[in-house]
């Protein structure tokens, strides 16, 4: 009777953790304590998962036994896709491929696209080198998209849902690049054309050469133009805002000539006129801050010549936005030789927000002037706080259509360079453009996941009385409490032996 209960007991358990078990494997969850919500889909995520036209197959291609930095890379980005397969209800569906099994399996990934990465793995106390796989393949019908290399953390999302939403766009919409006096071409902007070209065509689009600007463009980008305008290309974007245009437009009306340590005022093209006229008004003044990045000088140090990291005003580092779709979850915009921007109609029809503002410390300095580098900035510099240095507007800023503009007051600050000079840009630089461009064309979709993660994480600033402060407590507090322990110790110590010499124990 005994054995008999203990095999009922021993078949209740097992039957309970197979049930645990089963449900365990459907009720999939998992908490994601992250500040930025990393591991959590956004809403742009699961709006373009539930709105896939056709079923979307993901060919994961990782190799086996990867190094132990790169084991939970594979974890995460099955972890996702199994979460992108229950949210598409069956409209994705993923499988993971070795192709370090066999030959045949890597020469697939490498002509599908996936091409490996050497990586150093540990074997038998020796270091040897590894070709790793670690990539995907997107496809839906005909269309397909790569990801040459999966990127761990919040990446990973914007890499794969960039992926499907490119694939599952049968017709992007159009937007025109101005051009045809001095505008930096798109060759020059290559990352924000990477980014945009996943929603958008990027056009080209001549002003002087058509009668009219096409209502077909979502919105037009103007950058950084240095030539002269006519005043019928003028007149074309006023009918184009007229009739309810959207424009993004980054232009400077000040000349920063680092080379000749001389800054002045730009040559009047005609720009800031004609945003004077829409209500948007450009400073004549540099922006300097406290708040700024540093510039390379060499200097001569005894027989030996040093580079030497010196602070820069006149390179403000933007850290104060606000709470706008065009600046949402940027953490720093790099934007060199600004001026102010500010709107000048009252009118309770137009909507106005400061998008980038510098910070608490900032000043003015007016043009022309020489940089010295050497120059000893203190807080008497920066009387200024919270200089707007971008701007969104919206309302009849001509005719009687509600239009949109983005303004900011630097041209240069998006792009990369000509080809063979190119230059890697400040990762949010190139996000609040696209975010600006989205929020233009009605297309907010991918703003909050191209931002969402952690780009940077500077040092909070200081007061030199809390440094100290700060100083001396790591030093002396560890000795006090020391001290404090030694002396209760020895009083406790005290009072044991006079308990023992008066008998007590």
């Amino acid at each position: 009777m005994k054995g008999r209960n203990v095999i009922i007991q021993l078949a209740i358990v097992t039957g309970i953790l197979v049930v645990v078990n089963l449900l365990s494997s459907q009720l999939y969850f998992r908490g994601d304590f992250t500040e930025d919500q990393r591991y959590t889909l956004s809403t742009a995520t699961k709006d373009i998962l539930e709105d896939l036209p056709e079923v979307v197959t993901v060919k994961a291609y990782f190799s086996e036994d990867l190094p132990t930095q790169l084991v939970s890379t594979r974890q995460d980005f099955e972890d996702l896709l199994l979460e992108y397969e229950n949210r598409s209800d069956g409209y994705l569906v993923y499988e993971f491929l070795n192709p370090n099994e066999n030959e045949q399996k890597e020469q697939e990934a490498q002509q599908a696209g996936v091409n490996p990465v050497m990586v150093n793995v540990r074997e038998k106390d020796q270091m040897k080198q590894m070709r790793a796989y670690l990539g995907a393949i997107i496809q839906m019908g005909d269309r397909k998209e790569i990801i040459p290399l999966i990127q761990p953390g919040a990446a990973m999302e914007y890499a794969l849902t960039t992926a499907i939403k490119k694939i599952a766009i049968a017709d992007k919409p159009k937007i025109g690049l101005i051009q045809g006096h001095g505008e930096a071409p798109l060759e020059e902007m290559i990352e924000l054309y990477q980014q945009l070209s996943v929603l958008y065509e990027i056009e080209p689009f001549g002003l002087s050469d058509s009668a009219a600007v096409p209502q077909y463009y979502r919105s037009l980008a103007w950058i950084n133009p240095k030539d002269t305008i006519p005043q019928a290309d003028f007149a074309k974007l006023d009918k184009y805002l007229a009739n309810g245009g959207a424009m993004f437009v980054a232009y400077s009306n000040l000349n920063g000539d680092l080379s000749q340590a001389y800054l002045s005022t730009a040559n009047d093209i005609g720009v800031s006129s004609w945003l004077s006229r829409l209500g948007i008004q450009m400073g004549r003044e540099f922006v300097v801050d406290a708040e700024n990045a540093p510039v390379s000088v060499r200097q001569q140090m005894g027989q030996f010549t040093m580079n030497r990291q010196i602070a820069f005003p006149y390179f403000p580092i933007i850290k104060n936005f606000s709470d706008h779709p065009a600046s949402k979850g940027l953490e720093s915009v790099f934007l060199p030789f600004a001026s102010t921007i500010n709107f000048t109609k009252t009118d309770t029809t137009f909507r106005s927000t400061s998008l980038l503002m510098t910070s608490e410390l900032s000043g003015l300095v007016s043009p022309p002037t020489t940089v010295d580098i050497q120059r000893q900035w203190t807080e008497n510099d920066f009387q200024n706080s919270s200089l707007p240095v971008a701007m969104a507007v919206e309302g009849p800023l001509s005719g009687t259509a509600s239009s949109k503009m983005v303004v900011v007051s630097n041209g240069q600050f998006i792009i990369n360079g000509p080809q063979g000079q190119q230059q890697q840009l400040n990762a949010d630089n190139v996000s609040f453009a696209s975010n600006a461009i989205d929020w233009l064309s009605d297309d907010t979709g991918l703003i909050d996941l191209r931002t969402k993660g952690v780009t940077a994480r500077p040092l909070v600033q200081l007061e030199d009385s809390t440094k100290e402060l700060l100083k001396y407590g790591n030093v002396l507090l560890p000795i006090l409490l020391l001290l404090i322990y030694a002396f209760v110790r020895k009083q406790r110590n005290n009072r044991k032996r006079q308990q023992w010499a008066a008998g007590s124990y």
